[in-house]
């Protein structure tokens, strides 16, 4: 019985070692880091970041690196928020005198990598920001990190890495990535990266002729995101190349696209839901940590979410919005708590937080395979595509004239560009006479393009701003370098909803895709025989236009001809010929595009699900991508007529807006096709509303009650963050490394059949453990049995 229970002993010792280095052994180890100061903003930060890091189970430790002055430390009361590493504070430049707190963070890597004892036994490093929430595993080697080749965020707004910036601070402006945000890598490179990192973020700050927005991409023109430069052009120098992922992090405000499960959610811009919204800097000061019981404004419930909108995909990035702030204030109230303060006196939201349903939505997440997909890998398949292409790039173009009217349209658009995840760059094309250019001062609303203004011909004299579109295009085309395969051709006067591509739309060269304008008749009538020689190729199409550039740069100067024949055509002007209600000539330029390639047969695929106008009826479960909001809309007693805010300045006037549209809440539901519109219709508004409080809000306009006044004149529009999304490709494996990919693992890079065995093993020793316990157990009391029956006899005796 003793060897027994001997053998059961050494079996089940054996088994829970094995348990237990199994259960926590992964392939490699990893140790993440992020950068913050000594203030409440970053204080609150932290709070939120670390609960999203125990609540999202990220494997290994993490580090707080902690930029402060020795003034700073004396009064510092968040030393135990977060294991932290100390390092010597940047903020002030200690040469130049220069106050750029950003430069912490590259600084702050380099001192943990010299004098971090823990940096000397980690294999892959994951770099995050304060105002982040993880919402399940960073595992580098799952994302598809390896020596040499680490994995970041897209960051396509950083245009330096196309332009004479990146000539100018890297030997290799070719391997510069538009990368940041989340960064995954192998120590040896972060080792090699690090020192290059600081010096070149000091260098593209030093480099202030270089600012400019349109060099850099930063709206601010301040040289704000230097740091960022300084990451990409050091990586370059040292000859680092990223596995870009646009999926893994995401904006709250931004819908994911279809499939894809971020993991990451960064909370830097302003965003919204309903009524609600958050922005991190309104909060700058804030000492929320330090007050039992306070928490940021609770967001809307789920289920009033689903009232908000319909569309399965927004609704998703709705619901990252509302997430993103209950986990903050869930790590609130669990702070709070532990540092010792009073039970929160009962709420609906309280009991919303500690509910199961709040549990199980927020439980840890793990990442698709559409959200390991990669930028920049060859297409598997792509509709028409060879397999072996890349997705081509994109540019997106619209254009404008220097008056208030187009001022308000363009940061609308500017807005919903961002929002939308339209892959490429975008360039408005500014049409100004000389006179308006001295007093216009929308400059920074956008990239922008100057074109020469033809709203009063130079020939004829006739006044018709609408050439301005061909002029301006054709003038672009001319005078600027782009390396685009495809264009897209908006107007103004319209919001994305979302991405417009030729992919997926099946554009090609020789086949552009275009929306329907039925009412141009004149392609039917005597009109199209007069001022095309092939009538017979005239599409009624206008609006959205994506277009090859070859076919862009063959067409260009035909539509500005035609647009001119047309126009002096006065004699067709007429409503039963031309399908123009005021039969003023008005539509000449759509004319003009539609015999221009009529003349060069160059014929269109046209897509009635691509735009929409507010107000219209919609076709059921089509997800359109433009609003054209041209023509008056109402819902209800509200209405909304674009003409009429032609002549006021949204703009300059601190916190304008339009008369807010009804709730959804209060629209009558049973018409679903009527309450379908009205709520695109409300979208629609709401986005411009939005657009224009983000814009104010850079523009830095005082506070209600505020005694402060506007920095000038000068204005900043929203929107560099993001400036994003260049398409997706080929799925690529979650753990490419060498020697791991003989057998399936489970998420910590354990041999699924070697995990069988070691979960059997475990189950073996448990129950081994039970016997042993209930062994010994009943020899005990045998023992005492036996023991009570002699001292029973001695006592009879």
């Amino acid at each position: 019985m003793a060897k027994f229970l001997i053998l059961w002993s050494v079996v089940m010792v054996v088994g829970v070692a094995i348990c237990t280095v199994s259960a926590k052994k992964a392939p490699w180890k990893m140790h993440t880091l992020f950068s913050v100061e000594c203030q409440n903003y970053f204080d609150w930060q932290t709070v939120g970041l670390m609960h999203s890091y125990r609540k999202a189970k990220q494997p290994g430790p993490i580090t707080r690196l902690l930029s402060c002055t020795d003034e700073q430390k004396k009064s510092y009361r968040g030393m135990h928020l977060a294991p932290t590493f100390e390092v010597p504070s940047m903020s002030k430049h200690p040469t130049t005198g220069d106050w750029y707190p950003a430069i912490n963070k590259p600084a702050g890597v380099l001192y943990w990598l010299k004098h971090s004892k823990d940096a000397e036994n980690v294999d892959f490093v994951v770099i995050l920001d304060a105002d982040m929430i993880i919402r399940g595993p960073i595992i580098p080697w799952e994302l598809g990190a390896e020596k040499g080749r680490p994995v970041a965020a897209y960051y396509g707004y950083l245009r330096g890495c196309d332009n004479v910036l990146a000539q100018l601070h890297t030997k290799h402006p070719e391997l510069c990535d538009k990368v940041g945000g989340l960064l995954a890598m192998h120590i040896d490179d972060l080792r090699a990266l690090a020192p290059m990192w600081l010096s070149k973020t000091e260098e593209v700050r030093q480099d202030k002729a270089h600012w400019g927005a349109n060099i850099t991409g930063d709206i601010y023109e301040k040289g704000w995101i230097s740091e960022m430069y300084g990451y990409s052009f050091g990586a370059a120098e040292v000859g680092l190349r990223h596995k870009i992922n646009d999926n893994l992090m995401i904006y709250p405000g931004y819908a994911p696209r279809e499939g894809v499960e971020p993991i990451l959610l960064h909370y830097g811009l302003p965003f919204s839901v309903g009524n609600w919204s958050f922005s991190k800097a309104d909060h700058d000061e804030d000492d929320i940590i330090y007050k039992c019981g306070k928490l940021f404004p609770k967001p809307p419930y789920p289920r009033e979410v689903n009232v908000l909108e319909t569309d399965h995909n927004l609704r998703r990035g709705l619901f990252l919005s509302i997430e993103c702030i209950n986990i903050l204030n869930e790590g609130l109230l669990l702070h709070h708590a532990a540092n010792g303060c009073p039970k929160p006196a009962w709420s609906k939201y309280l009991n919303y937080l500690k509910s199961g349903t709040f549990a199980k939505l927020t439980q840890p997440k793990h990442a698709t395979p559409a959200t390991l997909e990669m930028m920049g890998d060859p297409i598997q398949e792509n509709g028409g595509h060879d397999a072996s292409r890349l997705y081509p790039k994109i540019h997106t173009i619209f254009s404008t004239e220097c008056i208030p009217y187009f001022d308000w349209q363009t940061v609308g658009l500017m807005h919903s560009f961002h929002l939308s995840g339209q892959p490429g760059n975008i360039t408005r094309l500014l049409s100004c006479s000389d006179e308006d250019l001295k007093l216009y001062k929308g400059h920074s609303l956008a990239p922008t393009h100057y074109v020469p203004s033809m709203s009063r011909h130079p020939l004829t004299g006739d006044w018709y701003p609408a050439i301005n579109k061909p002029a301006a295009v054709l003038h672009w085309l001319n005078h600027a370098n782009t390396d685009a395969e495809f264009i897209v051709i908006l107007d103004a006067d319209m919001i994305l909803r979302g991405p417009i591509t030729p992919w997926e739309f099946k554009a090609e060269r020789g086949r552009p895709v275009s929306t329907p304008y039925d009412y141009l008749i004149g392609c039917d009538n005597e009109l199209a025989k007069l001022h095309t020689s092939h009538p017979d190729a005239c599409d009624k199409v206008g609006g959205v236009i994506i277009m090859h550039i070859d076919d862009l740069r063959k067409f260009a100067l035909l539509w500005l001809h035609k647009t001119e024949e047309v126009r002096a055509d006065r004699a067709h002007f007429a409503r039963n010929i031309t399908g123009d209600i005021y039969e003023s000539g008005w539509i000449s330029e759509m004319y003009g595009y539609s015999f221009g390639a009529a003349e060069l047969k160059l014929r269109h695929t046209i897509n009635g699900e691509i735009m929409t106008y507010p107000g219209y009826v919609h076709e059921p479960g089509v997800k359109y991508r433009v609003f054209h909001y041209g023509l008056r809309f109402s819902v209800g007693n509200w209405s909304f007529n674009k003409a009429e805010w032609r002549d006021v300045d949204l703009v300059n006037r601190c916190w304008s807006k339009f008369p807010e549209p009804p709730d959804p809440s209060t629209l009558d539901h049973d018409d679903k096709d009527n309450f379908q519109r009205n709520l695109l219709s409300i979208e629609c508004v709401k986005t411009l509303n939005e657009a224009l409080h983000l814009h104010h809000e850079r523009k830095e306009c005082p506070r209600a009650g505020s005694l402060s006044t506007s920095k000038g004149d000068k204005i900043e529009e929203f929107g560099d963050f993001n400036g994003k999304f260049d398409s997706k490709n080929n799925h690529m494996s979650a753990n490419d490394s060498e020697g791991l990919t003989t057998v399936p693992k489970d998420r910590i890079g354990i041999p699924s059949s070697f995990r069988f065995w070691v979960i059997f093993l475990c189950s073996f020793s448990g129950f081994g453990f039970l016997v042993i316990i209930f062994v010994v157990h009943s020899g005990h009391k045998r023992r005492g049995m036996k023991m009570k029956h002699l001292r029973s006899r001695r006592r009879n005796l």
